[in-house]
């Protein structure tokens, strides 16, 4: 399967990820049909060798600017990416039309990405891994730097305990749901994607995009108010990723694991619903909370290493393993 390989300019890391499959049965959600493997094989055989003879005209694609000013076109980064994805069409269009693609190839391959309104959001992920791995490892650290989930168990990392794994059951997300399908269809929320709340998008850039709750449910009150909330557990903004409807203030950056702790309020993150049963694939969109359970085993550990011992808060005993999968 190919993939997107994401480097940090300004360190020694990298990231990966595969290509956007778009909605409904795809393998990401757990689909396996035969229509999903044809997909998979076309992107593999077509757009991918596409993709890559226009980046090696073009050269890299700069992902911190274009994820910017994505922001101020309406995107959020997670459940939002119309702005991110426009924008990726525009670089490669004229690199496929030079690059001696095979024409139908470049055209089925611009039509893909034209009709997968996701399509950006893969390397939108892996760009938010790059950032949040550059600052793993960082003794006493209570920052969060990974949330992920399985539609088993939700999991987290702080920067100050190494590779250690602290993880509570997913929640099954509250949402809006494709036409047949209700919240009796849900899963556990599951997906690599909560690396974008993480990086202070997604759920926390919803006051970039009011529209968002088209697709998540609420209002655009509401997705103002969630940005809000964050600015309480976040250890600063990031001054890269500014929201037009709070004066061009920074995202609020940096999940400060003490201060979920000492507030109450949790991570809110915009997701993806599958359904409870494998190979449907998903359901719909909607809102979930990282949960406390992982922030408090995690913080006992910080504790533990003698850096954290300024966490205030007893928690139960913490898990040192990774979530497993099904």
């Amino acid at each position: 399967m190919p993939v997107y390989v994401v480097r940090n300019a300004a360190g020694a890391n990298r990231s990966y990820s595969n290509l956007n499959e778009g909605f409904g049965k795809t393998l990401r959600f757990g689909a396996n049909s035969p229509a999903v493997i044809e997909r998979l094989k076309w992107m593999r055989d077509a757009l991918a060798p596409a993709l890559r003879a226009a980046l090696s005209l073009m050269g890299p694609l700069e992902l911190k600017p274009l994820i910017a000013r994505a922001l101020h076109m309406g995107d959020e980064g997670h459940n939002r990416n119309v702005a991110g994805t426009s924008l990726m069409i525009r670089r490669f269009a004229p690199a496929l039309a030079r690059a001696g693609v095979n024409g139908e190839h470049a055209a089925a391959a611009l039509e893909f990405m034209h009709g997968n309104d996701h399509f950006f959001i893969n390397l939108g992920m892996a760009a938010f891994k790059c950032m949040m791995d550059a600052a793993r490892g960082a003794p006493g650290s209570s920052m969060v730097t990974a949330m992920t989930r399985n539609g088993v168990e939700f999991g987290l990392r702080l920067s100050g305990t190494g590779d250690a794994w602290f993880n509570a059951p997913a929640p099954v997300p509250d949402g809006l749901f494709f036409p047949g399908y209700s919240r009796a269809d849900a899963g556990a929320d599951m997906g690599d994607s909560a690396i974008t709340e993480t990086a202070g998008v997604g759920g926390f850039a919803m006051a970039a995009a009011p529209a968002i709750v088209q697709f998540v449910g609420g209002t655009p009150a509401q997705a103002l108010e969630n940005t809000r909330a964050m600015m309480q557990i976040t250890l600063g903004r990031n001054a890269a990723f500014t929201l037009p409807a709070l004066d061009f203030t920074g995202t609020p950056a940096g999940i400060d694991a003490r201060k979920v702790a000492d507030t109450g309020v949790l991570p809110v993150i915009n997701t993806g619903i599958a359904h409870r049963e494998a190979g449907v694939g998903q359901v719909g969109a909607g809102i979930t909370r990282a949960p406390m359970a992982c922030f408090a085993s995690a913080l006992v550990a910080l504790a533990r290493t003698g850096a954290g011992s300024a966490s205030r808060r007893p928690s139960r005993k913490s898990s040192r393993s990774a979530p497993r999968s099904r």
